[in-house]
Formats: C-alpha cells, sequence, structure tokens
C-alpha cells in the first residue's frame, strides 16, 4: 500500500491523466474512433528526445559541459547568471524538464561552495523560469511545442517567429532580474569566496575518468537523428527505432530510464482530449472561446491544469495555433502546477534543504523559497501575458 502511494506521489500527473482519460471514457465509449486519437510521430519525437538526452546525462556529458562553464566564473552575480543562462540553453537543447535535473543541484554545489547560500532560493527560482521559459523558442524546448509543432504541421520558420517575442521578452526580463537581484553580495563576500566554489566544482570534473569518446559520438549521432525526426526530415518511427536499437546496445540504462511515465502520460492527454472533442455541447464553447480568446484561454487553462494537458485538449478546439502555442508557453510560468518543470524545481529544492549549508542559513527556508517562487512566476506570468496582448493587438 505504502508503495502505491509512493508510486503515485511520484507519478501524479500520469495518475491524473489516467483518472481523467477513464472518465472521458464514461461520456464516449470506446469505439474504433479511439484509434485516430494518438499521434504517434509526436510520441516517436518525444520518446528519441527523452531517451537520447537521458543518455548524454548518464555519461556526464551534460554535467561536465555545464561544470566547464560555471568553472570560468568568479563572484556571485556572474555566477548567479551564468547558472541561469545555461539552464535556459540547456532547456532550448536538451527539454526543461532535464535542464532542471542537471542544473539545479550544480547551482547549490557552485553556490555553496563560493560562500553564496543566500542565493540559492533566488537562482533556483531564476533557473525554473528559464527553464519554462526560454525552452519556447524549439520545437523540442518543451514537450508541448513537440506536439503542436507535429499537430499542426508547422515550419521552423513560423514557429520561430511566434515564438520570438515573448521569447526575447521573457530572456531579457529573466536576465534583468538575475543582475538587479545579485546587485549588492553580503559582508563583501564576491571577493573572498566566490571564485574558488566554481573552481573547486570544475576540478572535480578533472578528476573523473575521460568520456568515451566513441559512446559521445554515438550518443551525438543519435541527437542529430532526433532533430531530423522533430523537423520532419526523417519519418519518427524509423529514428525511434534506430534510437531504441542503438541504445540497447550501447546503454540500456539509459533506455531503461526514459521517462516512460510522461510518454504514458501523452497517450492518456490524446484519450482524455479526442472524447472531449466529441461532446458537441463542449465544442460550442471552447470552439468560439479560442477563436476570440485563445491566448487567454491558453494561458489561463495551463494555470489550472499545467500547459502540457492544455495543449492537447485545447488544440482539438481551434485550427489557430499561434495563440494556443503562446499561450500554453507562457502559461507555463503563474501557479505551481503551470509547468511539470516547476514543480522539478520545488522537489529539487526540498532536497536541497536537507544539507547543512542550507538548514543554517534563514534566508534559505522552504517558505521564503515558495514565496520568492511564487512572487516571481507571478510577476513573469503577468508581465507576458500583458506583453503578448499587447503584440496581438499591434500586429
Amino acid at each position: 500500500m505504502r508503495r502505491a502511494a509512493r508510486a503515485v506521489r511520484e507519478h501524479w500527473l500520469t495518475a491524473a491523466a489516467l483518472l481523467a482519460a477513464l472518465a472521458s471514457m464514461a461520456a464516449v465509449p470506446p469505439d474504433a474512433a479511439y484509434l485516430g486519437y494518438f499521434d504517434w510521430k509526436t510520441i516517436g519525437c518525444l520518446f528519441c528526445v527523452l531517451a537520447v538526452t537521458n543518455a548524454l546525462r548518464r555519461m556526464g556529458a551534460i554535467d561536465r559541459a555545464a561544470r566547464a562553464i560555471i568553472g570560468h566564473v568568479a563572484g556571485p552575480r556572474s555566477l548567479a547568471l551564468i547558472s541561469v543562462l545555461v539552464t535556459a540553453v540547456f532547456s532550448m537543447l536538451f527539454t526543461n524538464d532535464v535542464a532542471l535535473i542537471i542544473m539545479l543541484p550544480l547551482a547549490v554545489t557552485t553556490l555553496v561552495g563560493a560562500g553564496q547560500t543566500r542565493l540559492i532560493p533566488l537562482v533556483f527560482a531564476l533557473q525554473a523560469l528559464a527553464a519554462n521559459l526560454c525552452g519556447m523558442i524549439t520545437p523540442f524546448g518543451n514537450p508541448q511545442n513537440l506536439y503542436l509543432f507535429t499537430y499542426y504541421h508547422l515550419g521552423v520558420g513560423e514557429f520561430v517567429r511566434a515564438m520570438l517575442p515573448p521569447f526575447v521578452f521573457a530572456t531579457t526580463g529573466i536576465v534583468a532580474a538575475t543582475w538587479a537581484a545579485t546587485r549588492k553580495p553580503r559582508n563583501g563576500a564576491e571577493g573572498r569566496a566566490s571564485g574558488e566554489g566554481p573552481a573547486r566544482a570544475a576540478s572535480a570534473v578533472a578528476s573523473r575518468a575521460p568520456l568515451d569518446r566513441r559512446r559521445l559520438a554515438t550518443c551525438c549521432g543519435l541527437f542529430a537523428l532526433t532533430l531530423l525526426a522533430v523537423f520532419r526530415i526523417v519519418p519518427a518511427g524509423a529514428a525511434a527505432l534506430a534510437v531504441a536499437t542503438v541504445l540497447a546496445c550501447v546503454d540500456r540504462r539509459a533506455l531503461a530510464n526514459v521517462d516512460w511515465g510522461l510518454l504514458a502520460t501523452f497517450l492518456c492527454f490524446f484519450v482524455f482530449a479526442g472524447n472531449m472533442a466529441r461532446i458537441p455541447a463542449l465544442g460550442q464553447t471552447l470552439g468560439p472561446l479560442m477563436d476570440d480568446w485563445g491566448l487567454l484561454v491558453s494561458a489561463g487553462t495551463s494555470q489550472v491544469i499545467s500547459n502540457v494537458p492544455a495543449a492537447v485538449l485545447l488544440s482539438h478546439f481551434t485550427g489557430n495555433w499561434a495563440p494556443l502555442l503562446v499561450g500554453v508557453n507562457i502559461g507555463g510560468a503563474g501557479t505551481f502546477v503551470g509547468s511539470l518543470a516547476s514543480l522539478i524545481a520545488i522537489r529539487c529544492y526540498a532536497v536541497a534543504r536537507k544539507t547543512r549549508a542550507l538548514q543554517a542559513d534563514p534566508d534559505c527556508s522552504m517558505g521564503r523559497f515558495l514565496r520568492l517562487f511564487a512572487l516571481m512566476n507571478a510577476a513573469f506570468f503577468a508581465a507576458l501575458v500583458a506583453f503578448c496582448q499587447l503584440m496581438e493587438c499591434l500586429l
């Protein structure tokens, strides 16, 4: 019983998606139309992204790259900026979840080593925002992007054009917030300890065994194949088969540790959204709302049910993809459930709080972090909604 309860806690989104799918079956009993619900191209591309990034993470390639960059900076402001910016870049390349899983523990290590534990709550909140909002610029930066990019058969150019204004606005705001919040180091700590901590973190890399260059080249090749599948140059099914076959030979654990729960969640959402689209009353309500207020409805729905299920559900009620795409991406900010990445950040902070350095610092309490996290997310969400609405009016 305890094991089951723990599994539900760890995979609550999958459990909620399963319950939603089962409940929707009461309104729309299973029939032959169910087979058309599933977007297998999205599932195939998502599997490739998750599997290849997992292989790169397991071999330490992403972690080493991050440590090498951070090890060359000194000072609390520079350290905070680099931690946040590297998280942003990794979210564009390896999805927001992977970026946070790699960068949050590394930020704790380097900031504690630099004597800047007071900055950890701030940097965690900014890293979560960077992962959620900066990953919006690529089709594979967020799971909902990958789904919508495939579902609407978008081109790279039109995707980037739609996402560039909110991306620039959000990234500028995150950099400005990081710069402003770290302007005054406490008790002159910047000059004493900040250069040594990152250097120690970087030196830890040198003591490890060197990377397996053959495996690294193989994973990079698979990553290139994944990009070709995302951009519809190579069939997603063929790419997924190739990734699975190669990883089964070179790194079975990377294959076994893929986030199968996320893939199952998507399958459940497909059933739920497909059934909801067949309920006439819902279509008569959501269709006009999405036509008139697509961005606001998408962003608001994300605040309640998270942005991935919002994207899958609302895509069935509109052909106007741009407001939906922008809405579910800016909807990653705001409430704690706006994005799964936000919950990952909160969980990682709870783990980090168990270390002595954070327990001894009153500035690093869980309550202060949650207040800071909620305030910054609400501020960015409100600012982005206002900015995007203004852009819609101007264009």
